[in-house]
């Protein structure tokens, strides 16, 4: 029976075969690598990555399309909601010391996906998304640059991105609205030691009005926590790099 994409989990179905190679290419599978895959669907990136690795650990949470994978003798299917997957137990469960984490993530939900694997990103060897392109594009964003913000900040604290791989809405059934792109994410092996929620509330702070010098949001901030280092806040928060607010979190905490 064919399966109807459903709008509320956000279901856009990959089935440009030339894409998926060119993912599957990027991703480098290996026999053996432990590999989790959040949103499977209707498998299309699924089966050329389990005949590469031998067995693949699958997160759907549509119970239809679980159904039809557990059928499928080489994956191991969790269904949930991956906003209530505890990776870090996952990777316990597995045996693995660190995860590789791929998928086609659902748009209306893929930043707080990303921020719920921050939470675990010490279980995580590296990660390939399919996201919106706008998004990748914030991921990935310099600073002094309109798609630089919160995300960008929060993100290239604790990973190496890249941008690998450009995908036309055409290459989905449904076709989506917008472009999408292919990003990897590698966890810095030695990332800053700080205070993460100290950092993500600063960098909400100093963004919530990006318009405006920092003296009017994050200046008032410090103020009222007693900071009494040395912080430039006659900028505007997209013109500071990732490295001063890592400072700054690193001070405060």
């Amino acid at each position: 029976m064919k399966h109807i994409p459903r709008k509320r989990f956000g279901q856009h179905f990959l089935s440009d075969t030339g894409i998926i190679d060119a993912i599957v290419r990027a991703i480098a599978p290996a026999p053996g690598d432990p590999m989790v895959e959040i949103g499977p669907g209707l498998a299309a990136l699924t089966q050329p990555l389990v005949e590469r690795l031998g067995r693949l650990t699958v997160i759907e949470l549509d119970r239809d399309l679980a159904a039809r994978l557990r059928g499928h003798g080489q994956l191991d299917v969790v269904e949930s909601d991956v906003l209530k997957v505890d990776f870090t137990a996952l990777a316990q469960r597995l045996g693995a010391p660190r995860l590789r984490i791929v998928g086609n993530l659902p748009y209306n939900i893929s930043t707080p996906i990303l921020f719920h694997l921050l939470a675990h990103v010490h279980v995580v060897q590296d990660q390939h998304f399919m996201l919106q392109k706008e998004v990748i594009d914030r991921m990935v964003a310099e600073p002094a640059t309109a798609a630089y913000g919160r995300l960008s900040v929060m993100l290239q604290w604790r990973y190496a991105m890249e941008d690998v791989l450009f995908v036309p809405p055409e290459s989905f059934d449904p076709p989506p609205r917008v472009d999408s792109a292919v990003v990897r994410m590698a966890p810095h092996a030695v990332p800053a030691p700080l205070d993460v929620a100290v950092l993500e509330e600063l960098v909400q702070v100093a963004f919530s009005q990006r318009r405006k010098l920092l003296r009017h949001t994050l200046g008032r901030w410090l103020e009222q926590r007693g900071f009494a280092g040395d912080f430039d806040t006659q900028r505007r928060a997209e013109e500071v790099p990732v490295a001063d607010f890592v400072a700054l979190a690193q001070q405060c905490s």
